[in-house]
């Protein structure tokens, strides 16, 4: 029983390991700039 768990114990670790690398290896360091939201076109009137 102790093995089943010690091997869910080391593939949850694997899995943890290998999405914390992908989330912050290879990251910018500067903070990114979003583009500014525009207003949509007035459309109520029903013409396009």
């Amino acid at each position: 029983m102790w093995l089943l768990l010690l091997e869910a114990a080391i593939a949850l670790g694997i899995l943890i390991f290998i999405v914390w690398w992908t989330m912050f290896s290879g990251r910018p360091q500067r903070p990114i700039r979003h583009k500014p939201h525009t207003k949509p076109e007035d459309t109520e009137n029903g013409t396009s």
